[in-house]
């Protein structure tokens, strides 16, 4: 599943890596909605982000164990 998602990420980064200024500036119908090209870019990264925290807290949850995201502060002498 992980290789799955990182596939995914890639995959979002490069199509993020290929939109002009202007595409990111043009109106677009999302749903309804009418936003410019990069309201929705910063949507579906929130979105994403949104989901991925919830996977992140039930695996967190099931395991009953912390996933280590921030354990470089765990170190010696870090900022805390």
């Amino acid at each position: 599943m992980l290789e799955r998602l990182g596939a995914t990420v890639a995959e979002a980064g490069k199509v993020l890596d290929r939109l002009m200024t202007d595409e990111l500036l043009a109106p677009y119908t999302i749903q309804g909605y009418h936003v410019r090209g990069l309201d929705a870019v910063y949507k579906v990264v929130e979105h994403f982000g949104l989901h991925y925290g919830q996977i992140a807290y039930i695996t967190k949850t099931l395991l009953a164990r912390d996933l280590g995201f921030y354990r470089e502060l765990n170190k010696p002498g870090s900022p805390k």
